[in-house]
Parts: C-alpha cells; structure tokens; sequence
C-alpha cells in the first residue's frame, strides 16, 4: 500500500450483503488489493431501514478490507438502488457565445437539461448526455469546438428521493467514511460487463440483486431508458420458504445450491433435504418442486422487465440482447428461460478486465463493486472545471461527474 499510485474503494451495500473493494485503476483495469465484506440487516429493497444495522455491516466489512490492505479506509465511492430512482428523458438548450461550442457551453446546455420541475423531497443523481444538436444538426457525440449559435443537448436525467441517498450517507460518515461519489448501481454493474459495441448496438442490462431488480437500457452509445423493480431474489426466497415451509435462511441456501429457473430441465429423480420449522425433522423432497416455487416468480420478474423494454419503445431493437448479471443471475437455467421472456440472445455476465484478487469479484455479484471502482478512476482522472461549487455530495462532485459522464457515456 506503499506505492504512490491512485487507490479507489467501492462500497456496494446490498439488500443481503455489504462488500468493499479496494484496488488501484491502472488503463481501466482495477487491480484488486483488498475485499471484505458482511451480511446486511438494515436494507429492504435497497433502502436503509435501520440506520443502526446498516452502519454496522458496513464497519465489519471496511473492517475486513483494511485488516487485508493493511491500510485505513477513509473515502468510498458507493452504490444506490432502490424503486424511490426515477429516469426520465430531457432536453436543454443553450446559445453559444464566442460562435464555437466550449467546455463551459457543454456544461451549460446539460444544467439546462437538469433543470426540470421535481417535488422537494427529490434531487437529480446523474444526467447522463444521449446526443448534442449544433443549430440543426443532430446525432453529434462531442460538439466541442464546432461552429455554431445553439446548442442542445438531449439527456438521460436520473432522480433518486432525498431522503434515501441522505440515508446512505449518513450510515457511511456514521462508519467514518466520506462518501466521496453516489453512484446508480445499474450504472456500475453496466460499466463492468457492457462492451463499447453492445452499447452502441443496443442492449438492455437486468441486475438481479436480493432486494431490486434494476434495469438499463443503451442505444446509440447512451443510456435510453432505466428502471427499478422491487421484485428480485428476496421474493424467491420468501417463495421457497413458504412452499417448503423452512426457515427463511436455508431456503436462501436451497436457492443458491440447488434451485434452478426452469423446472422441466430438472431431473424428477434428484431429491433435496429441506430443513423444518419448530424442531421438526427434515423432509426429503424432489428438487423439481424447489424449481418449480423458483420458475413462475423469476418468470413474472423477467416479464416486468419485458413491459419495460415496450414502455421505453425498445422492445426487438436491441441487437445485442439481454445481459443478465448480479447476485440472482447465477441461478440455474436463467439463460434459458430469459431466452424464452424476451425471444432475443441473453448472456449472464461477471465484471471483465480483472487483476490481482480477481476471483473476490469476478463472478455476476461483483459486477456493481467493479463498476464502482472503474467509475472511480474514471472521475478522479477527469479534469476539475469552473463551476463546480456547491454544497452536498453530490454537488460537490457533480462537475467531476458529469466531466467523466460525457467521455465515457
């Protein structure tokens, strides 16, 4: 930890389980130095209900982290979800002084984006640029330096409740922690597995995590729609341990070991031992039942997914497909029967471009930690620009932020 290069630390806090990593960025690889990581107990569907809880999963697992990195963690980059997040499309206009698009100009048109109606107990957590249009022409990725009298810009705008992200970083100070950038979960988990190409084909990624299921979209090289479910992992094993009646924690661990999300591709011979509730004796049963609880509620969560992609008008124009990821997309058989939801290809990624302790995070649940830290580097190597004051996280970072946003989206 000695070397004099630049350590980022994502903190990605999960409905079951909050996770540190700690790692140096170096040409957009993090080269992982550290994990830890603890069960969580103060978040329901990625919002902080005990503060008490949450601040204590997260201590245990900085804990671990610095006990392995041999260093004090102070800064974090961390992830929100949640279904209080909201995306909506804008537009903002700006006259260009001097006759030619300028840094200043690009920041401006995207604060003129920004600048829509929203309750009080909401804030705007990313504007994520889609295209620019100079006087009359569109489909323009990077204006600077083009001639021109106006500017404006089309944008992904991201909202999240005040409350909620004031929550999560009240639970990291209350750990000792400076939050140093909030960051949409689905946006770090896209980061990790998304190719340049699938993004500019069109592909919709689904994190499918223990609390939300969290949804986006790209198309053209942007984001073009986002949404958070609350329907995901948890509800499967709540399924299981009413169907099974068993305590609720082995029928999370029946879930990871033995479920599988298509039913007809179990064999009717293999059996199960399912734990009982009150002191009663274990129970033998096929594993086929245990797939057939888990088929029809991963079926009814892809399908809302599904309704999205038409909502958003982009349902069959994807060329890239379906990108499955997160805790949940480890279950068995889910290629399959996404295949079968959305009748486009569908891939299960883990985050790429992975060093030093890269099996920590290399499967689908690490996809948001390792976007956190690639967002990390990202931003921390953009230039600071005029115009970034501001009280609040996420004003403080806010033109950091949407520096790194218009490079790398």
């Amino acid at each position: 930890m000695a070397r004099r290069q630049a350590i980022h630390v994502a903190l990605d806090i999960g409905t079951h389980k909050t996770t540190v990593l700690v790692a140096a960025v170096e040409d957009g690889t993090p080269h992982v130095l550290a994990y830890g990581s603890s069960a969580t107990q103060g978040l329901r569907r990625g919002v902080v209900v005990n503060i008490d809880s949450t601040v204590h999963s997260i201590e245990n697992a900085v804990r671990e982290a610095e006990g392995m990195a041999d260093c004090e963690i102070h800064s974090v980059v961390v992830g929100l979800s949640g279904n209080h997040v909201r995306g909506f499309n804008s537009h903002g206009m700006v006259p260009v002084r001097g006759g030619e698009v300028t840094m200043a100009d690009v920041e401006h048109v995207l604060d003129a984006a920004r600048a829509v109606a929203l309750p009080a107990d909401r804030e705007v957590l990313h504007v994520l640029p889609q295209e620019y249009i100079v006087d009359e022409q569109d489909g323009i990725a990077e204006p600077l330096g083009m001639s021109g009298v106006r500017l404006e810009a089309r944008a992904h705008v991201l909202t999240a409740a005040s409350a909620s992200v004031a929550n999560v970083v009240k639970c990291c100070n209350r750990a000792g922690l400076t939050v140093s950038q909030v960051v949409l979960s689905p946006l770090a988990s896209a980061t990790a597995v998304l190719g340049d190409e699938e993004r500019e084909l069109g592909a919709c990624v689904i994190d499918l995590g223990g609390g939300t299921t969290d949804v986006i979209v790209y198309r053209g090289g942007s984001v073009r729609h986002t949404a958070v479910l609350g329907l995901a992992g948890s509800q499967l094993t709540n399924d299981i341990s009413a169907g099974l009646r068993s305590p609720a924690p082995e029928a999370e661990r029946l879930k990871q070991r033995f479920g599988s999300a298509v039913a007809a591709s179990v064999p009717g011979d293999e059996t199960i031992e399912v734990p009982s509730v009150g002191g009663r004796e274990p129970r033998v049963l096929s594993r086929q039942i245990l797939a057939e609880i888990i088929e029809p509620r991963m079926e009814e969560i892809l399908t809302l997914v599904s309704r999205e992609l038409v909502r958003a008008g982009v349902e069959g124009k994807l060329s890239s497909g379906i990108v499955l990821t997160g805790g949940t997309a480890e279950l068995d058989g889910i290629e399959s029967l996404a295949e079968r939801v959305f009748d486009a290809p569908v891939r299960v990624a883990s985050p790429s471009r992975l060093a030093g302790l890269a099996d920590v995070a290399a499967g689908p649940a690490g996809s948001t930690g390792v976007g956190l830290l690639m967002i990390a580097a990202r931003a921390a190597s953009a230039p600071i620009t005029a115009g970034q004051s501001g009280s609040g996280v996420l004003s403080r970072v806010r033109g950091r932020m949407s520096e790194w946003i218009r490079d790398f989206f």
